[in-house]
């Protein structure tokens, strides 16, 4: 029996953060350039041992997040940063990338959060460029700060509108602050025409989701795998076609399921909900977005037809313009019509 190639399959990235793009040798690399010590968990030990069912894993995941944030000192090392995550996406068969940043997380080193927005966006385009797959941006708040930060941040994304960021997200612990309060912020964003794409239904359970839809307007939701658990909830995603952008992997190593096998993709995606698959931190998970389509191949038995829907669905809950949507689903229609010659 054969298959075919899963990394020439065109498709969209849709969940993938910023920091957690970086390739692990790059993290090396700039630490030992820049005098940063490493934990054994981010260099002779990696990819780490992680979970986040208590707070005190999530807060091990987090610094571990933090310190590989503070190996980026130069603009130098934001490019390659960039560079190499278009790179990588392009070798999995990426054709659209939206990378999701919080520029208040880099401000201190990078001169403010609208001197590193422009680099960041001036990255994407150099990227976008020298790889051939389209860079866009998702400004993201933290959950985990006051409600006033984000609306600062909501006002800068309404800034570039038209210059490379498309949508406004909200991640971090969902378990901690109050999701509804963020409302003013995504009210903000949403009227000046950015995709509302906030975290739900992850660390949490299927209300999360439901809060993100009502309070915050969501067009996509970050995660939102808990939505199997509320039927009626998950109808409504489906009737609206509101995308789920799953991460198996990281479903996984942060706990929310123990077995790839209990990631419930298979029941989402037979309930007809629009799902696009990513890798979310590929540096802390050790794992990119091909990997993600090759568990749902290999655990949760998608057949290449089915494994053709995700990636319609990733380019389908895009930001990408019609006219390149209508170009990445002909060239998924050609991958399916091409024959398997990747042995099984």
């Amino acid at each position: 029996m054969t298959q075919r190639d899963l990394r020439v399959l065109p498709k969209a990235h849709l969940h993938l953060h910023f920091s957690g793009s970086m390739r692990h040798l790059t993290l090396v690399e700039l630490a030992d350039k820049h005098g940063v010590r490493l934990p054994d968990a981010l260099r002779t030990d990696w990819p780490p041992e992680l979970s986040a069912a208590d707070e005190r894993g999530w807060f091990r995941f987090q610094r571990l997040y933090d310190i590989a944030r503070s190996v980026l000192r130069t603009e130098d090392d934001v490019r390659r940063l960039v560079r190499e995550a278009a790179e990588d996406d392009r070798a999995d068969g990426s054709r659209w990338l939206e990378i999701q940043v919080d520029p208040s997380g880099y401000a201190n080193r990078f001169h403010g959060i609208t001197e590193f927005t422009d680099l960041v966006l001036d990255a994407a385009r150099d990227a976008a460029a020298s790889t051939g797959i389209d860079v866009q941006v998702i400004i993201a708040a933290n959950r985990t700060r006051h409600p006033l930060d984000a609306r600062t941040l909501a006002r800068l994304a309404t800034q570039y509108v038209g210059r490379g960021v498309v949508g406004f997200g909200l991640s971090n612990d969902e378990r901690r602050g109050t999701t509804s309060e963020f409302e003013p912020a995504f009210r903000i964003a949403r009227n000046a025409g950015l995709l509302a794409a906030p975290h739900g239904g992850e660390l949490c359970g299927p209300a999360t989701v439901r809060t993100c839809l009502d309070e915050l307007g969501a067009g996509r939701i970050g995660h939102g795998v808990r939505t199997a658990e509320d039927p009626e909830l998950l109808k409504r995603i489906v009737d609206a076609q509101i995308a789920l952008e799953v991460c198996p992997a990281s479903n996984v190593s942060l706990g929310v399921y123990r077995r790839p096998e209990d990631v419930p993709l298979r029941r989402l995606y037979e309930a007809g909900a629009r799902i696009a698959l990513g890798a979310d931190d590929p540096l802390l998970f050790g794992s990119r977005l091909a990997e993600q389509y090759e568990t749902a191949r290999t655990v949760h038995g998608f057949t290449d037809p089915e494994l053709a829907d995700l990636a319609r669905s990733s380019v389908l809950a895009s930001t990408a313009p019609p006219a390149t949507q209508k170009s990445l689903l002909t060239e998924i229609d050609e991958w399916l019509g091409a024959p398997a010659a990747v042995p099984a």
